[in-house]
């Protein structure tokens, strides 16, 4: 599936852009059912707010529990002082996760397109692990802002060995919040580690190095259109901007690693009831 020129890229960028990589009536299927579970989600039940930039204090039993679930979480942006929305549910919605390739029949059939396997093996997984699965609605004008991270603070394996592959629903803008990458930049440190202490049922996030995100070389903004795939490294450090336009910007985000792959006790994501997920 891949050239070795971009294997090759991929080794030294820590990411690989697959411009219209699917069509357009496989994204439309689970757009449908992502809108489908919004319509059905009981927001006077469950209003976890899902933001990035408090540090990730606000993770809490709702986020946990979403391992093995399906669970909505909303922009902060959405819901006045009092607590009530201010704008339609279904614009309300940061994301949704992280299991629907296990229980959301359209997000599992997508998730088995040979392209996706085979793009993984083609990487050196000889078994593809899905972990897994959210959907990003980046909503128009209160999308908030995802800050500077690299992913194997937040999924744990020994060896470090989780791909990212996040797949644009909608086309990705710099208006819109599409993502940024510094190219060469998964070769430097991990700068934090967020750990959970199942007793408590808490998660700290603790700082490992200093290192300053950008070293040098300029980010550049993955603009691309829909279904596009863009696959990362999990020491690539990586942002998006608050969306400020008047323009959705939706995306499926798989995280992915090798059977083989030891996954940590420390993880927040656990699946024991749901287990392996291969590719």
């Amino acid at each position: 599936m891949l050239t070795p020129d971009q294997k090759q890229q991929f080794d030294q960028d820590g990411f690989l852009v697959l411009e219209n990589a699917f069509a357009a009536g496989e994204l439309e299927k689970v757009r449908k059912a992502a809108l489908a579970i919004v319509d059905e989600f009981d927001i006077d039940r469950h209003r976890t707010v899902f933001k990035t930039t408090d540090r990730d204090a606000g993770r809490d039993d709702y986020f946990f529990d979403s391992a093995e679930a399906v669970h909505c979480f909303l922009e902060e942006g959405a819901l006045g002082a009092d607590g009530e929305l201010i704008r339609p549910k279904e614009l309300a919605i940061n994301k949704m996760g992280h299991a629907m390739h296990d229980l959301v029949p359209e997000f599992g059939d997508f998730c088995r397109l040979p392209l996706i396997g085979q793009v993984l093996r083609d990487l050196g997984y000889s078994h593809p692990t899905l972990w897994q699965t959210m959907y990003i609605f980046k909503q128009p004008g209160i999308g908030g802002e995802v800050r500077w991270h690299q992913d194997a603070s937040y999924l744990i394996t020994s060896p470090p060995n989780v791909i990212g592959m996040w797949i644009a629903m909608e086309d990705a803008t710099r208006d819109n919040g599409c993502l940024w990458m510094i190219p060469g930049q998964h070769r430097s440190p991990l700068r934090e580690i967020f750990r959970v202490d199942w007793e408590s049922r808490t998660g700290t996030l603790t700082t490992l190095d200093e290192t300053p995100w950008q070293i040098g070389t300029d980010p550049v903004a993955m603009e691309v259109p829909a279904g596009s795939a863009v696959l990362f490294h999990d020491h690539m450090p990586h942002y998006s901007s608050q969306n400020t336009s008047d323009k959705s910007r939706h995306a499926l985000t798989l995280h992915l690693s090798d059977r083989a792959d030891s996954w940590l006790a420390e993880n927040w994501l656990q699946r024991p009831g749901l287990g392996h997920f291969l590719l």
